[in-house]
């Protein structure tokens, strides 16, 4: 099973579908029948960014064409936008970025991911790799087109003393999965994984994650928000796993979503596989509706329900956003945020 090997020959059976576990609530090969053909060579449409003028470097790379290394030096500090654009309708392509980040040194890297047409299959393989000490700065804004059908996989790789924090950002697509796969080394290395979906009409987020800590001393702290209405359904996957002899191992994973209409589906699947003794591990996930008490008190104090709605409904994903450190882009993340829930 491969996507990538999929998309290159034409051969649809090789796409995932729900007998592979992992997959089961991301049913591509049910879903795409037929491959469609190569994405044709195109050109990044006239698109604004909230981060304008503030990235070190901005890159496109347009239906799987482009620039595809990301180097940062020892000691060196980089603020890095990189765009992937699908532009063709019912186009196939893959892209792949490498990003190697030397010792001591400093990224942040904002990804986006952008349809223009519809039908389309994307497919993008992100590898990031830390030296002793680097630090990263993750944030994914998920904008695919709601007839789009994109996978991001992610591979991270730390090495002692390193500390890298993420946060997705989507509204989902026809299909949607952007996972990340951290290998951890524990030696006081750090990670951050987090969350949060907005999603309406037929929407569909599956967010999976998978950390395997291998040595002592590693931290992982993880949380996912998500909001799904109208017929869209969220997919939230999260694996922790501790080896035999990571001792000291400090692993938190939270999950916790709301339904807002009778229609819409939240699936869960928040696991802790541990092999060691001496760890401190949790994981919790929750699913509910809007406090009842909150927005009571809201209309009688004279705010129109929808105004009401709309602001609970953004502070509860706001927790996600306010842990993002750069301030640029939290800003651009609560202006992401805002601009779904129409606040």
């Amino acid at each position: 099973m491969s996507i990538a090997e999929a998309i290159t020959s034409g051969d649809a059976s090789l796409l995932p579908s729900r007998r592979d576990e992992d997959w089961r609530w991301t049913d591509l090969r049910g879903l795409i029948r037929q491959m469609p053909a190569a994405s044709p060579e195109g050109r990044p449409w006239a698109w604004e960014s909230a981060l304008a003028g503030q990235v070190d470097m901005e890159v496109g790379v347009v239906n799987g064409r482009g620039a595809s290394d990301l180097e940062v030096a020892a000691g060196e500090e980089k603020f890095v936008a990189w765009r992937f654009l699908s532009t063709a309708e019912a186009g196939a392509h893959n892209a792949e970025l490498w990003v190697s980040v030397g010792e001591g040194a400093k990224l942040t890297l904002v990804e986006s991911y952008e349809g223009a047409a519809g039908g389309y299959l994307a497919n993008t393989v992100v590898n990031i790799r830390l030296a002793k000490g680097a630090k990263v700065e993750r944030v994914v804004f998920a904008a695919d087109h709601a007839e789009g059908v994109s996978v991001v996989d992610a591979s991270v790789e730390l090495a002692a003393g390193a500390v890298y924090a993420q946060t997705v950002l989507t509204h989902g697509a026809r299909r949607q999965r952007i996972e990340t796969r951290v290998a951890h080394p524990g030696a006081h290395a750090q990670a951050r994984l987090d969350g949060a979906y907005l999603l309406e009409g037929q929407h569909n987020a599956d967010l999976t994650t998978v950390v395997e800590h291998q040595g002592v001393d590693g931290v992982t702290t993880q949380l996912t928000k998500g909001v799904v209405r109208d017929q869209s359904r969220g997919v939230f996957q999260g694996r922790i796993v501790v080896a035999k002899g990571a001792d000291h191992t400090d692993a938190r994973m939270g999950h916790h979503a709301l339904i807002l209409s009778d229609k819409a589906e939240i699936d869960a699947k928040p696991e802790l596989l541990i092999f060691a003794d001496d760890v401190q591990c949790a994981h919790g996930n929750t699913v509910g509706a809007l406090d009842e008490d909150a927005l009571f008190y809201a209309e009688q104090r004279g705010m129109p329900e929808d105004l009401a709605r709309a602001l609970l409904t953004a502070a509860f994903v706001g927790e996600v956003i306010e842990r993002i450190e750069h301030d640029a882009v939290r800003e651009a993340a609560q202006a992401w945020a805002a601009q779904r829930l129409e606040v």
